[in-house]
């Protein structure tokens, strides 16, 4: 079952929303305390997150920037805001959809399933960076005329890099992701084999394709 989050400061609203996505087969968490959201992200591990703009003490702009900090889920702003200049502003903060109180129900619940359905790998057969083409069955990828097979490790980190392209996955993402640990695991693990997949690139022509982004992590 899909997990939906909603931060949102009015009880009722909440309620009403909660009401209405358990009723059409969601998993719902909400959050009612708004000073350690990312702590909360992370322990819900939600598939889409429901953001109101105005919050207490913040607002959903300044929310979503410590989102994307632990997380890369989608994001659709719900808000009592409705100039066009909100809506490009939440699309351009990180945003995924934006809907407007009082929401229409049907609407709310299309834009959600057309969210999921779009950020679900299952759904693709490949995923396309720039030209370069990560095959999700055969585990390849492939760039102009020529393919390379990839490990297990070596997938699940092309996978994760293609996922979320342009944005930057730190290191202790990766290493989460990858070993499901990023306590008792070195770094030097993960740049082993970030070095190993990136000889393999290069020997189908991609010299700077993972790049490194300085005290961050890695990106495409």
């Amino acid at each position: 079952m899909e997990k939906i989050l909603i931060i949102e400061d009015d009880k009722t609203i909440r309620e009403e929303l909660s009401i209405l996505l358990t009723n059409n087969n969601y998993s719902v968490s909400s959050i009612e305390e708004f000073l350690d959201i990312e702590k909360s992200i992370k322990d819900i591990n939600p598939d889409l997150i429901l953001l109101d703009i105005n919050l207490p003490n913040t607002d959903g702009y300044e929310v979503i920037k410590k989102l994307k900090k632990v997380t890369l889920k989608p994001v659709i702003f719900v808000t009592s805001r409705n100039t066009l200049e909100d809506e490009i502003k939440s699309l351009n903060s990180g945003g995924y959809d934006f809907i407007t109180k009082p929401y229409n129900k049907e609407l709310l619940l299309l834009k959600i399933r057309k969210c999921l359905d779009e950020v679900n790998p299952k759904n693709h057969k490949e995923l396309i960076v720039n030209g370069v083409v990560l095959d999700l069955h055969l585990s390849l990828i492939k760039y102009q005329d020529k393919e390379i097979e990839l490990t297990r490790n070596e997938f699940l980190l092309m996978y994760y890099l293609f996922l979320n392209y342009p944005n930057t996955l730190s290191k202790d993402m990766l290493i989460e992701y990858l070993w499901n640990d990023k306590f008792y695991l070195d770094e030097n693990i993960l740049i082993v084999n970030i070095n190993r997949l990136r000889n393999k690139l290069r020997d189908i022509g991609l010299d700077d394709f993972i790049k490194t982004v300085r005290g961050v992590g890695y990106k495409l």
